[in-house]
């Protein structure tokens, strides 16, 4: 270790006993200007303080990430704090190093180990609720604390006291393979979870199509009325119609394909009943209908 970056002894009091002396350090690097020197000076320093973030960062240890990974959480935070440091402002470093460090590590929980998105003021939230809820439950008497309980501890209203135990389950989501709670025989979430089921999309499909059919001639209602709903063959519909089976075809095809490019082109147009009931089946032609529709 250099002159500029002496390790302090005891009787300085300071809260980190392996807190080096860097006020030399730092105020040559203050009056440096940025260069190769002067970014040796500060890696200088961040050897010289690496014992104290990686104490912080063992603080942090078994929540789910390795120590490893931890310690190098906490160098980015001191390499951060190093850069940033301005003696001027007359704090000493420690106390500017230490919350930098701690944030960048809370930062990456915050960030990268909850199971699903959940908002910051969600996660603070629920660190207040938590510990308010571990507060109370060494007070009170073989009971756990209640919403109005924890709400009045952690100075919350009861709806964000809900909303942060609502977070408490979001940190590591449960695998849809777990067995249940209170199940023998392997029961597991994926048990409980429904299929598709395709009568929705028929129900959606008819009713985009009622507005629809209201809107055809009558002559197309007829036919398509007498495929679908009566069962008829095409040659059955041209016996009843009058017309060439030839042209039964054409007309289904074209009205059905119609219907289609409609429905996929734009949402449908209000119904006109909205207890609408299917077509009822239309009475023969007489003899004095349009002539028209005897083609």
């Amino acid at each position: 270790m250099s002159a500029r970056t002496q390790t302090r002894r005891p009787s300085a009091r300071h809260p980190h006993d392996d807190a080096p002396d860097t006020d030399a350090a730092f105020a040559e690097i203050a009056a440096l200007p940025e260069g190769p020197e002067r970014t040796a000076l500060r890696q200088e320093v961040v050897r010289a303080w690496m014992p104290m973030a990686e104490r912080l960062a063992r603080q942090f240890r078994n929540r789910g990430e390795s120590l490893e990974d931890l310690q190098q959480i906490a160098a980015l935070g001191l390499v951060k704090a190093v850069a940033r440091y301005d003696p001027a402002r007359g704090n000493t470093f420690a106390s500017f190093a230490v919350p930098t460090v701690v944030g960048e590590i809370k930062r990456h929980f915050r960030d990268h180990t909850w199971g699903t998105h959940v908002p910051r003021r969600v996660q603070e939230l629920r660190n207040r609720v938590r510990v308010a809820e571990r507060e109370l439950s060494h007070s009170l008497d073989q009971r756990g604390p209640s919403v109005r309980e924890i709400a009045e501890r952690a100075q919350l209203s009861d709806q964000e006291v809900r909303l942060g135990m609502e977070a408490m389950n979001s940190y590591a989501p449960l695998s849809l393979d777990a067995e249940l709670p209170g199940t023998d025989d392997g029961y597991s979430l994926t048990e409980t979870l429904g299929d598709l089921e395709p009568g929705y999309d028929r129900v959606v499909d008819r009713e985009a199509l009622k507005p629809r059919l209201r809107s055809l001639p009558y002559r197309e209602r007829q036919i398509l009325y007498l495929r679908f709903f009566g069962g008829l063959s095409q040659n059955r519909i041209a016996e009843e119609l009058g017309i060439s089976q030839m042209h039964v075809s054409r007309l289904l095809s074209r009205t059905c394909t119609a219907l289609r490019d409609q429905i996929l082109a734009e949402p449908p147009p209000p119904a006109a009943n909205a207890a609408a009931k299917p077509p009822a089946k239309p009475s023969a032609p007489s003899a004095t209908a349009d002539p028209s529709t005897r083609r």
